[in-house]
């Protein structure tokens, strides 16, 4: 590949997962370069208005982690939410041309298959047969049960503790220091 510089990148372009979206929702497209503040602010912002009822959050490649939390915020700060998560994948082409055209190398085209993520928040319910429903406050209820399950389990001793040992405890030292024996007149 040192032979080549890369021309240009192509995104094809994907219509969203979702059927039957209103022409005014607010699209958050998530790039990895993009702050959580100002994408969190301008969200929230919107959804607490009480005219915006649907918000879509999307991002691709190394912008799917940034997309998830952009997404959790918006769960706590934002009750009562209904969600749809679609996942799928984004064909990219790059173009790489020779370096030096005289030596007769052919041009490259590199597709490449990118993760890509959509999700849907709205205030009004949806359809819970759509696959990737998540209904408002299922995930919080879950983590609630799991940990009262974790809290009624035995307890554990604390280590170093017990059977007379000395271990976790400050051993004492002789009068002296470390490795000095002490004098005798």
């Amino acid at each position: 590949m040192e032979n080549y510089k890369k021309v240009r990148v192509e995104e094809k372009p994907v219509e969203l997962p979702f059927s039957s979206l209103p022409t005014d929702i607010i699209e958050m497209k998530v790039k990895d370069g993009s702050k959580i503040r100002n994408l969190m602010g301008f969200a929230i912002g919107k959804m607490e208005s009480e005219n915006v009822r649907q918000i879509l959050f999307s991002g691709t490649g190394k912008a799917l982690g940034k997309t998830l939390t952009c997404v959790e915020i918006m769960k706590r700060r934002v009750k009562d939410l209904h969600q749809i998560t679609k996942i799928f994948y984004r064909q990219t082409e790059e173009i790489w041309e020779s370096i030096v055209p005289e030596v007769g190398l052919d041009p490259l085209t590199v597709k490449r298959n990118c993760p890509s993520i959509c999700i849907l928040l709205s205030k009004d319910p949806l359809d819970t047969a759509e696959p990737g429903y998540q209904a408002p406050g299922s995930y919080d209820s879950q983590w609630l049960q799991e940990l009262k399950v974790e809290s009624q389990g035995p307890k554990r001793k604390k280590p170093g503790l017990g059977r007379g040992g000395v271990m976790g405890r400050k051993q004492h030292r002789p009068p002296g220091g470390r490795g000095e024996t002490s004098k005798q007149s």
